[in-house]
């Protein structure tokens, strides 16, 4: 197989960053969320002008996990003031990791997570952290194999659902 290639997205991206998002929080939420919320949530989530400023944030990066130029996952984190909740200077947010179905299993997740990690310990911050949803049993699984710990919860609205997050957090020593 040929190697999966980690790829910094940017503005000219746009496009495939609303396809692979669309599709890969589709994959993981629809069987468990109703067809509207899921409807409203990838308009909004994923519309260009919501991605334009993100991609704009110089405290927000996206990167691509690519296979044969085939963008198969990504990976969004966020330092200081574009953190979702924290907004600790000495922290990264890990706000989204996602990968196709195809791919779950292929190690395409850790290789986004580790470059979060090499990005958290450049930008030399104390801990990384993240919220996933309490159901995403596999997410929460592949978090606390990588050393995370539940230090909190908050709520997460999909459409007109209220849904409950755990807040996980890694210390990153040097």
């Amino acid at each position: 197989m040929t190697a999966i290639k980690i790829k910094k997205v940017t503005l000219a991206d746009i496009v495939q960053l609303q396809e692979i998002g669309r599709q890969t929080f589709a994959e993981t939420f629809s069987s468990t969320n109703t067809e509207e919320n899921m409807k409203a949530y990838l308009e909004e989530g994923f519309s260009n002008a919501k991605l334009s400023a993100e991609l704009d944030n110089p405290n927000s990066e996206f990167y691509f996990a690519t296979l044969n130029n085939t963008v198969i996952g990504y990976l969004k984190i966020n330092f200081g003031l574009a953190q979702t909740e924290l907004k600790d200077d000495k922290a990264l947010e890990i706000e989204r990791i996602y990968v196709l179905q195809d791919f779950h299993g292929k190690k395409v997740g850790q290789l986004l997570y580790d470059q979060a990690i090499l990005l958290a310990k450049e930008k030399k911050a104390d801990y990384v952290w993240l919220g996933v949803w309490e159901k995403n049993h596999r997410a929460i699984q592949f978090y606390t194999k990588n050393g995370f710990v539940e230090f909190d919860q908050h709520i997460f609205v999909l459409g007109d659902d209220e849904q409950t997050d755990i807040m996980m957090k890694l210390e990153i020593k040097e």
